[in-house]
């Protein structure tokens, strides 16, 4: 809808942004979108994007569970955040409520009331490790001289 490239601010990435919710907009109920979305309105329900980014302005107010790809907050947040890649907080940002993302960052400034959990995504690897003892114990060299004893 709108191509306007936004040039990185306070650890903003360059972004192209999609869609435009200015300080009149008022939504209640679920906001479901898929790429790049700026928020200065008010937002009353669930957020939800898997791999999109949520830009919420200084004048929006959301009080909202969201879940999305990449979440930049300088406005106000009420409800649980989830980011499946980053979630950045810039001043004037005030967050009442958990957040969960492999890769936080507040900044000086900041409001943050709740938890926060910083989850890296498990890779295969990862999740083969804890059985690579186990696993090496019954490889077929091993059971070999096993069965020779």
């Amino acid at each position: 809808m709108f191509s306007k490239d936004k040039k990185s601010t306070g650890g903003e990435t360059t972004s192209t942004i999609s869609t435009l919710l200015g300080r009149d907009t008022v939504i209640e109920g679920t906001l479901t979108f898929k790429e790049t979305i700026r928020v200065d309105g008010r937002i009353k329900g669930s957020v939800r994007s898997e791999k999109g980014t949520l830009i919420i302005g200084e004048h929006a107010d959301l009080e909202a569970d969201i879940q999305v790809g990449v979440a930049i907050v300088r406005g106000k947040v009420n409800g649980r955040l989830d980011a499946a890649q980053r979630i950045e907080i810039h001043a004037p940002a005030k967050v009442n409520g958990d957040i969960r993302s492999p890769s936080v960052a507040i900044d000086s400034g900041v409001v943050f009331n709740g938890h926060c959990v910083m989850e890296r995504p498990e890779t295969t690897q990862t999740k083969a490790s804890p059985a690579a003892p186990a696993t090496a114990a019954s490889s077929p060299t091993d059971q070999k001289v096993s069965k020779k004893l």
